[in-house]
């Protein structure tokens, strides 16, 4: 899930560059992987699912460019939501295709049909699965370094291509041993349903961010600590976080001796923010100062929440 990464990953230049990088080599594999089927539901689904490969990676090229983008004066926050939109989208237009599948197979299931040409089928689905796999590994390591929810996206979508590839092997060989049409739709009718789970999957990492969920616990216990590390800060609350694409943003009040100066308070909040961003290089970070002991109005969430 996008919310348990961690955010001490690389940005700036470096970071793009691999995020780039990442969506070229998705869409190069996505179009190198569409090739002609052989009358097979099993291979026609993994043709399906390649050209959404080479649709969904063009959609992550573009967003994740725009995700690039520097702030400006209509977008203060910057335009990582982009990613997550881009997800999104693409998790509804996988799930309508899966469907189509689905209704192939169940076709194919009431008028069998003998599968085609199978060795062939089953050597073009080997050479899927070891590009396949280079791409992931390639994906995960720059999931790795840039924590970016569109190149995660597509890392989960092409693995879930390892278990399509593998199931349309199957079919493909136990349909030729075996000479049981029936056994390709079936194949082909559970390739649609993994295609189905893993776009909801997809659907549930961009609500995470879109709806502004808040960092892990774990993640949120850190912060705290971070902060309360500090010899002057007696005490921390009202955290908020969000995520927006690579981008993590952390809220809170700090509080400290009312007696201290002005300028005290603010070199100490300067030195814990420091202190967050070694942590959280890709963030924005709000601190408020409190002094110690004074009252003051709280936020309106549950009091279980507002204090972690």
């Amino acid at each position: 899930m996008a919310t348990g990464r961690t955010f001490s990953v690389i940005h700036g230049p470096a970071a793009n560059r691999l995020r780039r990088l990442a969506t070229y080599a998705s869409v190069s594999v996505a179009a190198l992987l569409i090739w002609l089927e052989t009358g097979s539901v099993a291979l026609l689904s993994s043709l399906v699912d390649s050209l959404l490969d080479a649709a969904a990676s063009l959609v992550n090229l573009v967003a994740v460019r725009h995700a690039m983008s520097p702030a400006d004066r209509e977008h203060r926050f910057g335009h990582g939501k982009a990613e997550p939109l881009a997800v999104l989208g693409q998790s509804a237009f996988i799930t309508g295709s899966a469907m189509l599948l689905l209704a192939e197979a169940v076709r194919r299931l009431i008028w069998p049909v003998r599968v085609e040409n199978p060795p062939a089928g089953i050597a073009v689905m080997i050479f899927s699965v070891v590009v396949t796999i280079g791409l992931v590994l390639y994906q995960r390591h720059v999931v790795r370094r840039t924590g970016s929810i569109a190149i995660t996206a597509d890392e989960l979508h092409y693995r879930s291509d390892l278990v399509l590839n593998a199931s349309v092997i199957a079919a493909l060989v136990l349909g030729a041993a075996l000479d049981v049409p029936i056994l390709d739709p079936l194949f082909g009718a559970a390739i649609g349903i993994w295609i189905v789970y893993s776009a909801v999957r997809l659907a549930r990492l961009s609500l995470f961010q879109l709806m502004d969920h808040e960092l892990p616990d774990d993640e949120r216990e850190k912060i705290r600590a971070i902060v309360q590390s500090h010899p002057d800060v007696t005490a921390a609350h009202d955290l908020r976080t969000r995520v927006a694409g690579p981008t993590a943003f952390i809220q809170i009040h700090i509080e400290m001796d009312g007696a201290l100066s002005l300028v005290r308070a603010h070199e100490i909040s300067d030195e814990v923010e420091a202190k967050l961003r070694a942590a959280y290089p890709n963030s924005e970070i709000i601190i408020h100062q409190d002094p110690e002991g004074i009252e003051e109005p709280r936020s309106n969430f549950p009091r279980r929440v507002a204090a972690r």
